[in-house]
């Protein structure tokens, strides 16, 4: 894990954040949609509380963005917001009944869950809390009703088997794993999904570290915040003095004075604000004298004259709103001015459509020095440098982004990622061999970020890593829950000559030729086709070189171990010649079972050259003679199926002339004339081989 952050360090006193504090991905993704969609001027609702925060739900709430409980409850024209926990199916359904436009802001993370058990096809287990809202949107994608536990005991009373796992994505590891151990203890068959985000469990380990090295931990988020309280708790275990912060009036201030290492964990729905007027507060209280306190001020008034770099992002309050621009009050000596062109404007609207007098606006600094004495500002730019820090963060935390496909060039395609274009090679447009980029044109995929260069404007995406990585993931699942001898349904897809690869699941085992039948096979297509179904059983494991070796044939018993449930001597069979020696046939009584019927035993009459009687591949009937289980051998007899009269009327009708029609004998003449008249060549084909 990374070392955590330090932000204040006063002698031996010190305050530290824990890394990954504050907003998580999904919820800065909510919470940015939410607020394009207010600045749109459009009116839009949220389904509930976007987040478990009344401070940025009051911010969202004075942009315009109201809250309701059900659909219902939106107004005519009025855009509907689904919030980072998600909604079940049937809100997507009552949508499209009532026309009623959404922006589904769900969390990418908590949609893939929906995935999954929509196509679980098994009785769902929700590890989470029954009323939080993810749980109760997960459980609405679900064909049957899911089971939903939060301990070892609710997961024993489940009397269901054959059960799929998933769980809510803030809850601590360990409940999962209590959950599963319980039903491993109740004997319960079940296929487990750990779709605990990664970011919640990085932040729970950052708090469970930082707490270690405490001796007073504060906890800052909304108490209505489930993955809040679960940082509480985790902190709480790993230090005595740990506090729950929703506001500065939560702070311990005499704990605070008599501690010299203090830490800080935030949970994902608390705003960066209030974690820095947590700092802020704790600082008058860690500050030793009033002189630290000038130099502190000293400092404010040195930020107030210093003038904002060329691409810094500063923060202002809009003064003036004019046709052509924005003038902003910076807090500095000169004035930001925000030109029209430096603004995305949707066709037809106006700046005064988007700003108002003291509306507070975020603009990067493109010139320090307009020429008329202000700092030249610009939105746009803004807008790309925070999909530019987007996608830095996205390389940095190894998490993915989605793009969209948008044009073919040499080696590749390009990619927009909002409004930032990246290059996909050719060679990371998928995990198969791709001949024609133009396929994927127009085609919104999901990418890891392999390499960054803002400096120079350039990204590099492969939509490749992405599913090597859902792969590894599968992979991993499926080795979790395969076994030495399972039986597994799989698919055949493809072939080579000394087998078929057969895919189990998101795995491809190499089904032997040898593991296919008990009878002898030239190539596996002789029994199976590509895309067929088949069990087959686990023979082999090795997880180090990801290989596995499967069984067909066993699930059949082997012929010599049931022969006398089978067959028996004098029982007349039905069987196919699959080799011929001098001495005799060998028929195929099924496959891994031969017999031999000798020379003698081919018919009744003396047979010279076996070839005369038979040919492989011909079907015969035959009498089992002798079964000899010791050396594997079975004598069988055709002669002795065969009806001796019969074949003697049959070799009578064989030696009978055949009639031929009568033919007018041409004049001898002519016939002299013929022979006389045929070519040399053909003469001298008839002459023997001597005579050269």
């Amino acid at each position: 894990m990374a070392d955590n952050r330090i932000i204040h360090r006063y002698g031996d006193r010190t305050i530290t954040i824990a890394e990954h504090a504050g907003f998580c991905f999904g919820v800065r993704r909510a919470i940015a949609k939410a607020e394009e969609a207010a600045a749109d001027g459009a009116p839009v609702c949220s389904m509930g509380y976007l987040i478990h925060n009344d401070r940025v739900a009051g911010d969202l709430k004075a942009k315009g963005v109201r809250i309701i409980e059900r659909l219902e409850q939106a107004k005519e024209g009025e855009r509907v917001i689904i919030r980072s926990h998600g909604e079940g199916k049937a809100v997507y359904d009552e949508a499209q009944r009532l026309g009623i436009p959404l922006i589904d802001a769900t969390c990418p993370f908590v949609i893939r869950i929906h995935d999954l058990v929509r196509d679980a096809g098994k009785q769902v287990v929700i590890v989470g809390d029954a009323v939080h809202p993810e749980v109760q949107g997960i459980s609405g994608w679900c064909e049957t009703p899911s089971i939903v536990v939060s301990t070892a005991e609710e997961a024993r009373r489940i009397e269901a088997d054959d059960l799929f796992v998933v769980a809510q994505t803030t809850i601590r590891q360990e409940m999962l794993e209590e959950v599963c151990d319980a039903l491993k203890a109740e004997g319960k068959k079940y296929e487990v999904h750990n779709t605990i985000c990664s970011a919640t469990e990085n932040r729970q380990a950052a708090a469970r570290q930082l707490a270690k090295e405490s001796e007073l931990m504060l906890v800052i988020g909304g108490r209505n915040s489930s993955n809040t309280r679960k940082l509480f708790e985790i902190a709480e275990k790993n230090c005595k003095e740990t506090y729950f912060v929703e506001n500065i009036q939560d702070l311990p201030l005499k704990q605070l004075e008599k501690c010299n290492r203090i830490g800080i964990a935030a949970g994902a729905s608390t705003p960066e604000c209030t974690i820095k007027e947590v700092i802020a507060s704790m600082s008058d209280v860690t500050l030793e004298n009033n002189e630290a306190k000038m130099e502190d001020f000293m400092d404010e008034i040195e930020k107030s004259l210093r003038l904002p770099r060329n691409g810094e992002i500063v923060t202002g309050k809009v003064h003036q709103v004019n046709e052509k621009d924005v003038i902003v009050n910076l807090g500095c000596k000169k004035d930001g001015i925000l030109p029209i062109g430096e603004v995305s404007l949707e066709e037809g609207q106006t700046l005064a459509d988007v700003f108002k007098v003291d509306d507070e606006v975020q603009a990067k600094v493109i010139k320090t020095d307009d020429g008329d004495g202000g700092i030249l500002l610009s939105r746009k730019k803004l807008e790309i440098s925070a999909n530019w820090n987007e996608i830095v963060e996205a390389h940095e935390n190894k998490t993915v982004l989605e793009v969209k496909v948008t044009r073919t060039v040499n080696g590749g395609v390009i990619a927009e990622y909002k409004e930032v274009s990246g290059f996909i090679p050719l060679s990371q447009l998928s995990d198969r061999y791709v001949e024609d980029a133009s396929e994927f044109v127009g085609q919104t995929m999901e990418v890891k970020v392999s390499r960054v260069d803002q400096r120079r404007n350039r990204a590099v995406f492969s939509h490749k890593m992405f599913l090597n990585e859902e792969k590894a993931k599968l992979f991993a699942e499926i080795w979790e829950n395969l076994n030495f001898d399972d039986v597994v349904e799989g698919t055949v897809m493809r072939f080579t000559d000394y087998g078929a690869f057969v895919d189990i699941g998101g795995i491809d085992g190499l089904l032997h030729i040898s593991e296919i039948s008990w009878g002898k096979l030239r190539h596996p297509q002789e029994v199976l086709s590509i895309g067929q179904k088949i069990n087959v059983k686990v023979l082999s494991m090795n997880k180090e070189k990801g290989k596995i070796s499967l069984g067909l044939k066993q699930n059949t018993p082997e012929p010599w171990s049931v022969i006398d449930e089978n067959y028996e001597i004098g029982q007349v069979i039905e069987g196919k010649v699959v080799q011929i020696k001098e001495y005799g046939a060998f028929i195929e009584l099924e496959p891994g079972l031969d017999g031999l019927v000798h020379i003698s035993e081919v018919a009744h009459k003396r047979v010279g050259n076996i070839n005369d009687e038979l040919t492989v591949g011909q079907v015969v009937n035959a009498k089992i003679r002798e079964i000899d289980k010791d050396r594997r051998r079975i004598s069988l007899s055709i002669r002795e199926t065969i009806d001796p009269n019969a074949e003697k009327e049959a070799e009578a009708a064989e030696e009978a002339p055949v009639e031929e029609a009568p033919v007018e004998e041409a004049p001898v003449e002519v016939a002299e004339e013929a022979v006389e008249e045929a070519p040399a060549e053909e003469a001298a084909e008839e002459a023997p081989a001597d005579a050269e």
